[in-house]
């Protein structure tokens, strides 16, 4: 059993003296210490001893026990001195070494071409207004010569809030409030966010940004408004653009004009992108009804004006030839970086 004794032991710091990380230590220090280790199996053979051997035996079963947990002890302390010295020469900093630089943020694309458009329309002598996104029926619709029981309701899926609240459908709704709050002349634009319950696709969704532009004074005439928007469109398109104007319906403002450009992918010659017409609408506008300058207290007999609502996230995807509109709100870190430096 004496030998046995020392087998153990020899066998032990010879485990302990290889042994390279604290789990494997663990592991050791349970296979010769533990209860059911090779040091406690020898010991409770002790009972087929005589009388006079347990006492010795004892003492050398004690020795070895003491000798091989200073062994674990010791071994312990050399892993942790030996991790702490690997840890600090990983976490070595030289300061000599040159910083590195944070990264810079750009604009959204949508954020650049709403300061480039705010830009032309402040250079023509428009001022920039706000309006609330969450509008009363009244403000939202029938300010606007469109009725409860008006027929172009039907022509925009609107969210009610409640029975005389919707979120706008179009930033048209800030120039009711501007006609009732100023005196003409009057020329406002009025960017932001507007909501219909839009299917969600490659060219729709239910939250866009609209700019509503307006223009009240005495003798304002279409071409005016003609002047006004071929300006704009060759500001944001380049000189070479040609402008269109298409006839077409809005109750609040008569007559009512739709307007595109040549498609800037296939410079007018057509292409999937414009359906081989060559042009692409990018706003609606008009004559400022009648009824709405009179709701507003404007005498239509004294003054007249031109509206108009440009479609921003249109007016971006046109721009830089972007295919869907989806990548303007997901947030693609890929898809926004191309855009830093504009």
């Amino acid at each position: 059993m004496r030998e046995q004794l020392e087998k153990i032991k020899q066998q032990g710091l010879e485990a302990l003296r290889a042994c390279t990380d604290g789990k494997e230590l663990d592991a050791l220090r349970v296979k010769f210490l533990g209860k059911k280790g090779e040091l406690t199996a020898i010991l409770k053979q002790m009972g087929k001893l005589s009388a006079e051997e347990r006492p010795v035996i004892g003492q050398v079963a004690n020795d070895v026990r003491q000798t091989l947990e200073q062994a674990v002890s010791a071994r312990l302390e050399e892993l942790k001195a030996r991790e702490l010295e690997l840890k600090l020469k990983l976490e070595t900093l030289d300061v000599t070494m040159p910083g590195k630089t944070a990264g810079v943020g750009g604009l959204h694309p949508l954020n650049i071409v709403l300061d480039d458009l705010i830009d032309i329309f402040q250079s023509m002598g428009f001022d920039v207004v706000d309006g609330p996104e969450v509008e009363t029926d009244y403000y939202c619709f029938e300010a606007l010569n469109v009725p409860k029981d008006h027929p172009a309701r039907d022509m925009q899926d609107t969210f009610y809030l409640g029975d005389n609240l919707v979120l706008r459908t179009q930033t048209s709704a800030a120039q009711i409030r501007v006609m009732e709050s100023r005196t003409p002349p009057i020329r406002i634009i009025c960017p932001g966010r507007v909501y219909r319950a839009d299917e969600v696709d490659a060219t729709h969704s239910p939250v866009f940004h609209q700019v509503e532009g307006l223009v009240v004074d005495k003798g304002i005439t279409m071409c005016d408004l003609k002047g006004c928007l071929e300006q704009f469109a060759h500001e944001i398109y380049g000189p070479e653009t040609q402008v269109r104007f298409r006839p077409s319906f809005f109750p609040f403002t008569e007559p009512s004009v739709e307007v595109d450009v040549t498609c800037s992918e296939c410079g007018g010659k057509g292409c999937r992108v414009c359906k081989g017409t060559g042009w692409i609408e990018i706003l609606g506008a008009g004559m400022v009804h009648p009824n709405v300058l009179r709701g507003c207290g404007i005498d239509p007999d004294v003054y007249s004006g031109f509206a108009f609502g440009i479609g921003l996230d249109r007016l971006t995807t046109t721009r830089y030839k972007i295919s869907d509109i989806r990548l303007l709100f997901e947030n693609d870190q890929r898809f926004l970086n191309q855009f830093q430096g504009r």
